[in-house]
């Protein structure tokens, strides 16, 4: 059961502790969640609108000629922030699915995007996400670098490898010979699933990782990954801003 109406929604907020109005953020000329709404622009996949939590947000995407929509800034985490956004949005419930993207990987390909609704058609999957295989062997071991832990036999899917996640962790994982997953902070869900999701408590991995995708799991909900070719550039710190001008300027 593929989604038939995507919406693609970028939650942000100026209140980051070691990058201060990081999406506001200058990259070859234009704010940062700028050119991440770009990106979701060149995927094509739907509709696409930016979670602010502040007007300052919302006023230059719209300069950019963009849409975004003013959610309440004391919300706990994106996902609660796209669903409020969801729910003010699409009352009716015409968007069957609903892609997060993070407000701060400005450098993430359109086809990545495109890539994260695969594992949806398989009707027994509740959210998708990405993963790419771990290169820098300095890595494995950096607890500030998710690993997907995935079922072995990743099937092919629109000339994507896809396999189910089994778990997400900071630690290095799994142990033994083979191949390490890092995890990339995007996904898809079903509506039915985001509603689920967000209508649930933290659970006892999810705050001990401190990991929200764990609450999904723990919960039962079924997350298949796909896996790509390339790590986009997350923003997290002045040094990552840096490389991300250089790398779109």
């Amino acid at each position: 059961m593929t989604a038939t109406n995507p919406i693609l929604l970028i939650p942000a907020r100026l209140a980051s502790t070691r990058l201060p109005d990081k999406p506001l953020a200058e990259i070859a000329g234009k704010p940062m969640i700028v050119q991440v709404w770009q990106r979701a622009m060149e995927a094509g996949v739907g509709r696409v609108v930016v979670a602010a939590a502040e007007t300052e947000i919302v006023d230059a995407v719209a300069a950019a000629g963009g849409e975004a929509v003013l959610t309440d800034p004391e919300l706990p985490s994106g996902s609660d922030r796209i669903w409020a956004a969801l729910c003010r949005i699409d009352p009716d419930a015409r968007h069957d699915c609903v892609v997060n993207l993070q407000g701060d990987l400005p450098t993430i390909a359109p086809g990545d995007i495109q890539a994260v609704l695969q594992p949806l058609a398989d009707p027994a999957v509740d959210i998708a996400t990405l993963a790419t295989e771990i290169i820098r062997e300095e890595e494995r071991d950096n607890p500030n670098v998710v690993k997907a832990v995935i079922a072995q036999h990743p099937q092919k899917r629109e000339g994507l490898r896809t396999g189910r996640a089994l778990y997400f962790t900071r630690a290095t994982a799994p142990a033994g010979d083979g191949p390490l997953f890092h995890h990339i902070g995007i996904y898809a869900y079903r509506r039915a699933a985001l509603a689920q999701f967000v209508g649930m408590p933290p659970s006892p991995l999810e705050i001990r990782e401190k990991l929200e995708q764990l609450r999904a799991l723990e919960a039962g909900m079924r997350i298949d990954i796909a896996c790509i070719d390339t790590l986009p550039l997350g923003v997290d710190t002045p040094a990552d801003l840096e490389r991300a001008r250089q790398l779109l300027g």
